[in-house]
Formats: structure tokens, C-alpha cells, sequence
């Protein structure tokens, strides 16, 4: 049984859904042919958001996070578009309007252009960069805002654009790698003082301040539990999921979770990057349930993330956990099985705030382009229809249930 107060909904991140962000890192590489395919207009989401909204109201959400685009707000540097900003508290009004709690969402992967010229995370000003954008915004916009996540995924992008290269700003080196996570760590901490200042001095009613953090559990390969198996899967395990968290959990009010999978671990001499190991579910075909990206489905998973997180002494909220597949039926099965686990973890009294699905809509996943279809509501990319899915109207009726119960 979930709670009264249980928060019910999905996710959006600003360059994934709004399409014509044409002044971030990502949009800036897109150009130049670095991925797959631009993502162009997206979801038109900048346009059509009170539609989308009006949909997430018909399923029942009473929660929605969406992050801030910083580029729009701040094209150039120390120079922030009002009319940018009101675009996002109407953004914050249509949802209040619809009683749709507002999870807003300060950086989701992009930077503005002017940032990523000067270096982007690698600046030895960025934390001041991110508190300036911070205070503008909050100040702008928080007394309608409870909760507030400051940095989506902070090792993933670490990873991601500091380690394999794969994304802005396409570097692999370890140095980089670290000085981008001490920054990052600085950045969240002032934003979170500051943060928690502004709503002080406004006389607003105490924020509740998080990172979404990416939660992937690494086990060793059941082929061999090795010890080296065993090591590189807790050196994955200590430096990508606690790691950061550690060193910030005195400025956090809850945690954002994350989570979509796990990964099979195989000690591998040859590479330092990660961990001394490598992910070896293709290799041996652990996997027996998987996404359409070949993520494997491990819905237990969920309930041993929260039981880990537990130690943090935290109220969590799942932030996001989705899967992108071509078949309806598997989604509502990865959701309701996702949704057992957290009730659970409710019942071994691990306190979890809500769930958000990833996405509400179908979206531009990155390098992976426009096919990977992880929304409750179809997007037809050449008309830009809206279509809900059966298992949107599933996830709709079991959140009605609770409320009946």
C-alpha cells in the first residue's frame, strides 16, 4: 500500500523534449555530424507543454519533473532573458494550475555555448558560473517550487563526456574526469546553500534540495566469482554510486534516485577507465530480459538500490526509471514489477517519496538518437501527434487504485 502523499508521475529534461535548443553543447556537436541525428524540434514539447501537461492530468499525475534549460535562460554570459525565464514559470503555473507538484531539474547534461567555449566543467570558475545561474532562477521562480534537483546524473555525464568521449565535450582522460567531479561536488554544494539562503530570506517554506543520482548495480560475472571479478564490481559500485554521494550528504534533503538497470562485471587489467573491469552481460548473455537498448530488466533491483541508499538516513524519490521498448505490453510489466519492489521497500520502511516514470513522452535519447521509445505517450516525430499508451492508462488506473484503497 503506498501512502496518501505519494508523489505520482514521469519525467522530461529540457534539450531531450523541447526541441531548438540551439545555443547548448549538445546542439552545438549535433551540427557537426558527431551523432546519429540531430534533435531538431524534438517534441515541439517548448510549444506544446500545456497539451503534454493536459495528459499527464487525464493519467493522474500529481507530479512532474522537468528541468531549465540553462542556455535559454543565460545565452551569454551574466546576461539572463526575462522572457526565458517567464516561459518556465508559466511552465511552474500550468502544472500547479493542473495540481501537478513542480520537480524542477537545474542541469540536465547541456550547457550554454558561452560555458562550454570557456571549458565547461573543466573551468575553475563553473561552481560560480552554476550559483550565479542558480540564484537568477530560484530567486525568479522558487517560491512556487518545493523540490529541487540540482544536477541530473553527475557521474554518468562524468562518464559519459569525460571518460568514454561520447558526448560534449568528447574528452578521455582520468584527470579530466576527476577535476569535473570535484567540480561538479562544488557546484552542488554551493547551489544547495544557496538554495536553502534564498528561501530563508524570502520567508518560504523549507525547500527540498537533491541531485538525481544514477543508481547502477554492478555484480561480479556469475561465470567466475572470482576475487579480481569481485573487486573490479566494488570498485565500480564504490566509485560510481557512493563516491559523490558521500562527499555531498550533508547538503542534501532527500535523494533523487535513478534507476533503470544492472551490470555484470569482469576484472579486466587493461582498463584503468573503468575500474579494472568491463561489462561482460553481452559478452556471456546474462541478461535474459532486456530494453531495446540491451539493458537488462532487473525490477529487484530497485528494492536493493533503496535498501543501499538507506544508510544516508534519507526520504527518497525515484526521479526516474523507465524502459525504452517497442512493445507496449513489456512496459506496464516493467512498471507494475517496479512498483512491487518499492512497495517493499515502503513496508521495510525505507521512506520513498514517489515515483517518477521515464518519460512522460517519447524523447531525443542522446547519442542514441530519436528510437529508443521510453514514453508513456507516443510521439509521431513528422506530425508531432500525441497518442497515450495502454500502459500509460495502466500506470493511470493503479494510481487511481491507490487512492481508493
Amino acid at each position: 500500500m503506498f501512502p496518501n502523499n505519494f508523489l505520482w508521475g514521469a519525467a522530461t529534461s529540457s534539450h531531450q523534449v523541447e526541441g531548438a535548443n540551439t545555443n547548448n553543447d549538445w546542439w552545438y556537436c549535433e551540427q557537426q555530424g558527431k551523432f546519429i541525428e540531430p534533435s531538431g524540434k524534438a517534441c515541439n514539447h517548448y510549444e506544446l507543454f500545456e497539451d503534454d501537461f493536459n495528459l499527464a492530468s487525464e493519467l493522474g499525475h500529481n507530479a512532474h519533473r522537468f528541468s531549465i534549460e540553462w542556455s535559454r535562460v543565460e545565452p551569454e554570459e551574466n546576461k539572463f532573458s526575462e522572457k526565458e525565464i517567464a516561459h518556465y514559470k508559466k511552465v511552474i503555473d500550468e502544472l500547479l494550475k493542473r495540481n501537478i507538484e513542480p520537480i524542477v531539474t537545474l542541469h540536465h547534461f547541456t550547457n550554454p555555448l558561452w560555458l562550454f567555449k570557456k571549458g565547461g566543467w573543466l573551468n575553475k570558475d563553473i561552481a560560480t558560473y552554476f550559483e550565479k545561474y542558480t540564484e537568477k532562477i530560484v530567486s525568479s521562480l522558487g517560491g512556487s517550487v518545493k523540490y529541487w534537483i540540482t544536477i541530473n546524473e553527475p557521474m554518468v555525464y562524468v562518464h559519459a563526456s569525460y571518460i568514454t568521449g561520447a558526448w560534449p565535450a568528447g574528452e578521455k582522460s582520468l584527470l579530466k574526469a576527476n577535476r569535473v567531479k570535484d567540480n561538479l561536488i562544488i557546484a552542488h554544494k554551493k547551489a544547495y546553500d544557496k538554495i536553502h539562503e534564498i528561501y530563508k530570506n524570502m520567508n518560504y517554506g523549507k525547500p527540498m534540495v537533491s541531485i538525481a543520482k544514477q543508481f547502477q548495480l554492478f555484480q561480479a560475472c556469475p561465470n567466475n566469482f572470482s576475487l579480481l571479478n569481485k573487486t573490479a564490481a566494488f570498485l565500480r559500485n564504490k566509485f560510481f554510486n557512493f563516491d559523490f554521494m558521500e562527499k555531498i550528504k550533508n547538503h542534501l534533503d532527500f535523494i533523487g534516485l535513478n534507476y533503470y538497470t544492472r551490470n555484470f562485471v569482469k576484472f579486466s587489467p587493461m582498463n584503468i577507465k573503468e575500474c579494472f573491469g568491463k561489462h561482460c552481460n553481452t559478452l556471456h548473455n546474462h541478461a535474459k530480459y532486456k530494453n531495446s537498448l540491451g539493458w537488462e530488466i532487473y525490477p529487484e533491483g530497485i528494492l536493493e538500490s533503496l535498501m543501499a541508499l538507506r544508510k544516508f538516513n534519507l526520504p527518497i524519490l525515484i526521479t526516474e526509471n523507465g524502459i525504452c521498448t517497442q512493445d507496449d505490453n513489456q512496459r506496464w510489466d516493467f512498471i507494475s514489477r517496479h512498483l512491487k519492489q518499492i512497495e517493499k521497500a515502503l513496508n521495510l520502511n525505507i521512506p520513498v517519496l514517489g515515483y517518477l516514470y521515464w518519460s512522460l513522452i517519447d524523447n531525443f535519447e542522446w547519442d542514441k538518437g530519436f528510437s529508443p521509445r521510453f514514453g508513456l505517450v507516443k510521439i509521431d516525430y513528422f506530425s508531432l501527434k500525441r497518442t497515450v499508451r495502454e500502459s500509460a492508462r495502466k500506470y493511470a488506473n493503479f494510481i487511481k487504485s491507490q487512492g481508493e484503497n
